[in-house]
């Protein structure tokens, strides 16, 4: 199953992705996720699109960031 991933990474003040309407955590783990967990994802995203609607990317994704929600999934 394909990433939803359009690299336009920037994150919303809930750590959203504005890109792909992804939480970081979400990012995080897809490569380790199942089809099943993946399509969960896949499912949340068109209401999500909605919501943060005009929303902007007013911070990047940082490696120190992807670090900590690691850390925090215990990955």
């Amino acid at each position: 199953m394909h990433s939803p991933c359009v690299a336009r990474c920037g994150l919303n003040a809930d750590d959203y992705c504005m890109g792909c309407f992804r939480h970081i955590d979400e990012i995080v783990i897809w490569s380790q996720a199942t089809d099943p967990q993946k399509q969960q994802i896949l499912d949340k995203l068109d209401e999500r699109k909605q919501l943060f609607l005009g929303d902007s990317n007013n911070k990047t994704l940082s490696r120190a960031q992807w670090l900590k929600a690691e850390k925090r999934l215990k990955l």
